[in-house]
């Protein structure tokens, strides 16, 4: 079997990271998540669109890039990489999902960069129950979503009920949450809006596993940089005269980390081969790739952390930053208990 990416996959994950190389160099990530209230730039948002990606899983005819699974993880995996802030997933899944509701004219809007649409859904163990806390009243839409992503920012909403997904537009009430991860932007959002259905819950099933390789590849970009940053580290910091990198006890520790990264990097590019293929492994594949990265991430990131010793834990270190996102990630897109339930029901237990 090749287990490889083709030409087109390769120049996409090469020319997406000279994008992000250029467009989100480290020390504008820092000050994106340290002064802007939104928690992205516009400008790079715009450029974002601009290059397509907003749309990469879409076909033609609905104004994307044909693209797959695969090619979303490439693209998600330089995101988590480069620790670019903003909405990327959560905007790629609400047009998955406008998709799938044939609402046309917003879908135009939201894959030029020009509106941002998110889903509300009760994405979190911290929710409460009972999670479904959205009811119709009439035409109606009545409850409140927690955790809902980038709710403060977004033009509309795409509320997941029991019989379906339906579109609120502002105004919708919003009570932000604190993150201590800078790169999330939560919040609570009560409704009481007159709407319409625009989707059956069959909509989530494509929605559900995307939302799992992307996350997983977000986690997976994390974690490789976080590896990187640590091995250079090590090569260069110095104690009784020798690199730390050349102590066997530390040597140890980073193929720890590196195993974890590649067996992380094995799980969600098979998930998403799955998905592009119709694989009958599609749910048990997706559920434990993100599984493994949700816990496998907050490992390593927080190993890099500890590798570091005493300057690994200040403020001046980026380090932190990776960390927390990963502990964020963790929990959202399906948290490492949820999906770990999909993967007993996935074999059959």
């Amino acid at each position: 079997m090749k287990f490889e990416l083709s030409e087109d996959q390769s120049l996409l994950r090469s020319s997406t990271r000279d994008f992000l190389a250029s467009e989100w160099p480290a020390e504008k990530v820092r000050a994106v998540l340290e002064n802007e209230p939104a928690g992205y730039a516009a400008d790079s948002w715009t450029r974002l669109a601009e290059m397509g990606y907003i749309g990469l899983t879409l076909p033609a005819a609905a104004g994307g890039q044909g693209l797959g699974a695969i090619e979303l993880a490439i693209v998600c995996e330089e995101i988590g990489r480069a620790n670019m802030p903003g909405p990327f997933l959560d905007a790629v899944l609400a047009a998955e999902t406008l998709a799938a509701g044939k609402q046309d004219a917003l879908l135009a809007e939201v894959i030029a960069g020009r509106k941002l649409v998110t889903l509300a859904r009760d994405d979190s163990p911290f929710a409460g129950e009972p999670k479904q806390r959205i009811r119709l009243e009439g035409a109606r839409l009545r409850g409140s979503k927690y955790f809902v992503p980038f709710a403060a920012q977004a033009d509309a909403l795409l509320v997941t009920a029991a019989d379906g997904v339906f579109l609120a537009d502002k105004p919708f009430e919003v009570t932000p949450l604190e993150s201590f991860d800078l790169s999330a932007r939560f919040g609570e959002v009560r409704f009481d809006h007159a709407t319409k259905r625009i989707a059956g819950p069959e909509a989530l099933e494509r929605i559900e596993p995307l939302g799992a390789i992307g996350a997983g590849a977000i986690l997976l970009g994390l974690m490789s940089r976080c590896l990187e940053i640590t091995i250079e580290y090590s090569r260069t910091r110095k104690t009784f005269g020798h690199a730390i990198g050349s102590f066997q006890a530390l040597q140890h520790r980073m193929s720890e980390m590196l195993l974890r990264t590649e067996s992380t990097r094995s799980a969600v590019y098979r998930a998403a081969w799955c998905l592009d293929t119709g694989d009958a492994d599609t749910a048990l594949a997706c559920a434990a790739a993100k599984a493994y990265a949700g816990d496998a991430a907050r490992l390593v990131c927080g190993e890099a952390i500890q590798m570091h010793g005493g300057i690994g834990f200040t403020w001046e270190l980026d380090l932190h930053f990776y960390f927390k996102r990963a502990k964020t990630l963790e929990l959202h897109y399906g948290a490492t208990e949820t999906q770990l339930e999909r993967v007993l029901a996935a074999a059959g237990y």
